[in-house]
């Protein structure tokens, strides 16, 4: 393999402008996209402007189709470590949408026959379900139905009744995935999945250590609800998973803070409610005459 060539792409650069540096190689030619002249152009060049007057002509943006997208270089993807080691494939463009993904791809040279990233931390299934949203902007187990309060497609790799949070817990990691790399769409998606599910109480504590031992103190989007959720239950479900309950808050003492903080700000807010005056006003009086 030849020396990688570093090009990193600027923030602000969108799919469809990095696909544009794409290594495009169908056969032994290469597609190109052709951009037109504008008139500015070609008056700076001392060449002729046709049309309009000299009015400056509009340079209409190729078209990207996904054929565009699979006619990409294969990117190689070996997922986990050791003997759980898999090898998955990819298309580079589809990638690109990835800003974690386009850093890692600019590192390889235009002439590079192998391109290989190497995942070793990651799970299987949260790289299956994310190249699976690439593709068609879902992954399974699909939401049923938009309403609020519907569930997922049945997962037959989870048992019904489960008991450890699986269910949870497979989403939770795709959602922290999608932060790693940069893909806030699959990230709320993973997330609008979790509030479908109901679990046990053991589930829940699985589901929170997870969140608290890979999410920053910062993600309120996933951690708030979990507060919110024992605040409101733990006096019902701490009972069924009392000793679970009791090591997870010194494992991860912001969670037991998380949750204590709910409960005194419920505390607050219906302590100053009912200390509200009530409104003195009175019953308008009827005039007389």
């Amino acid at each position: 393999m030849a020396d990688p060539e570093v090009r990193i792409p600027s923030a602000e650069a969108s799919t469809e402008n990095l696909l544009r540096d794409v290594e495009m190689a169908v056969g032994d030619g290469t597609d190109a996209v052709e951009v037109r002249e504008t008139g500015t152009e070609a008056a700076n060049r001392g060449g002729a402007v046709e049309g309009n007057f000299g009015e400056e002509e509009d340079a209409i943006p190729p078209r990207i189709t996904f054929i565009d997208y699979l006619k990409s270089p294969i990117i190689e993807l070996l997922v986990g470590s050791g003997e759980d080691k898999t090898l998955l494939f990819a298309h580079q463009a589809l990638l690109l949408r990835s800003p974690f993904f386009a850093e890692a791809i600019a590192q390889f040279s235009e002439d590079a026959t192998t391109r290989r990233i190497e995942l070793v931390e990651e799970e299987l299934d949260a790289v299956g379900a994310f190249l699976q949203f690439l593709y068609t902007s879902e992954y399974f187990p699909r939401k049923i139905d938009d309403a609020q309060g519907a569930g997922l497609e049945s997962d037959p790799d989870v048992p019904s009744g489960e008991d450890n949070g699986e269910q949870l817990l497979k989403h939770a990691r795709v959602y922290t995935l999608a932060q790693k790399i940069g893909v806030l769409e699959l990230k709320a998606l993973a997330h609008s999945k979790v509030h479908r599910i109901n679990s046990s109480a053991r589930g829940e504590i699985a589901y929170a250590r997870y969140v608290y031992a890979n999410t920053p103190r910062a993600d309120v989007t996933i951690r708030k609800p979990i507060a919110s959720f024992w605040g409101q239950r733990s006096h019902v479900l701490r009972h069924e998973a009392e000793d679970d309950f009791k090591k997870l808050c010194l494992e991860f003492p912001e969670f037991g803070f998380d949750v204590l903080s709910y409960v005194l700000d419920a505390r607050e807010r219906k302590s100053i409610a009912a200390e509200e005056p009530k409104s003195g006003r009175k019953r308008a009086r009827i005039s007389e005459k």
